[in-house]
């Protein structure tokens, strides 16, 4: 599985970078206006800091203004794949970027038959927002399971990029769901690490090993 950090936050890219955890980045208009800088050349300082794909947000609601947003977008780098809404203009926009050669990340998205329309529009990445589907007690995972399923039964190349990913917990089931990409806040990357018996074994270690080398 590869684990894009949902952020628009350089010192957290790289902080992450530094421990060989990050394949990508994903960002959108709420990430970008919490940094309270330039956004555009926010957008650029990250597609030059990440080796692998960054996806960068549209704002259009019509398909021919989504497409001249990315096509704008795509000028931050090579890297850059384009998140479109999951609507029929989004899919139509999809349908063209494709077509262009350019890449695209649908985002928003809440059925498997919107995941199974954005394969066939030719996305890149379909992203089901599990974390808000759990606020309403429905169970995100369930939907990230259909879709894994579905493009199993017909080999799309569409990736299952989850988000909206709230704890640890939710990137273990995406893994076991067989979703390609885990797209985690920065605390929820490092909380992955994190378990009380692993603490209290080293703890141990080291107190059994200044019991035999107390000068060491």
């Amino acid at each position: 599985m590869k684990f894009f950090i949902d952020t628009a936050n350089l010192e957290e890219i790289r902080k992450a970078k530094e421990y060989g955890l990050i394949d990508g980045v994903t960002t959108n208009p709420t990430l970008l206006a919490r940094e309270g800088a330039d956004w555009k050349k926010q957008m650029e300082l990250i597609c030059k800091e990440v080796d692998g794909p960054v996806s960068l947000e549209v704002i259009g609601l019509k398909a021919d203004g989504m497409i001249e947003e990315a096509r704008e977008l795509v000028k931050y780098g090579p890297n850059v794949v384009v998140k479109i809404p999951m609507t029929m203009e989004g899919m139509k926009a999809v349908r063209h970027l494709a077509d262009m050669g350019v890449r695209t990340n649908v985002t928003v998205c809440f059925s498997a038959a919107q995941a199974l329309l954005a394969a066939k529009a030719g996305a890149a990445y379909i992203s089901p927002f599990i974390g808000r589907l759990d606020h309403l007690s429905q169970r995100g995972m369930d939907l990230v399971e259909e879709i894994v399923a579905i493009y199993g039964n017909y080999d799309f190349e569409t990736e299952v990029l989850v988000a909206s990913i709230r704890h640890p917990l939710h990137v273990v089931e995406a893994a076991l769901a067989g979703a390609d990409v885990a797209t985690v806040p920065f605390k929820v990357l490092f909380d992955l690490a994190k378990h009380p018996m692993t603490d209290l074994g080293i703890e141990s270690f080291l107190t059994d090993w200044k019991k035999v080398f107390p000068d060491g």
